[in-house]
């Protein structure tokens, strides 16, 4: 069963949602986006992003808009508090974590250290 958390926990904004919701759409998916935390990149951890079929038992779930984010328990202790924006610029556009708990970051904003 899918542990539904506070907005304190975790948040999804609307522009992270609709983002999701119309990749969901095109792919033929559920709006469902997976936020994971691995090991890695060029800060020790990294951010991973895909859509999910369905939550995992253990999942802890935020919705937004209709679209819901879902993380796993040991990922969460790495990202509580953080929020998932979709943002759009000459650069490119992209899923961002604003995550309170990173102590840095890197330029790619994939990763980050605790």
């Amino acid at each position: 069963m899918t542990q539904a958390v506070s907005d304190a926990a975790i948040s999804l904004t609307a522009s992270a949602a609709a983002r999701v919701a119309a990749i969901a759409e095109r792919q033929g998916k559920p709006a469902i986006l997976r936020l994971s935390v691995e090991g890695g990149g060029c800060s020790g951890f990294q951010y991973r992003f895909g859509l999910a079929d369905v939550p995992e038992a253990d999942d802890i779930a935020v919705e937004t808009d209709g679209v819901r984010l879902v993380v796993d328990p040991m990922s969460l202790d790495l990202v509580r508090g953080a929020r998932v924006d979709f943002v759009e610029s000459l650069g490119g556009s992209a899923f961002r974590v604003d995550n309170p708990v990173a102590a840095s970051g890197c330029g790619c904003g994939t990763s980050f250290s605790v």
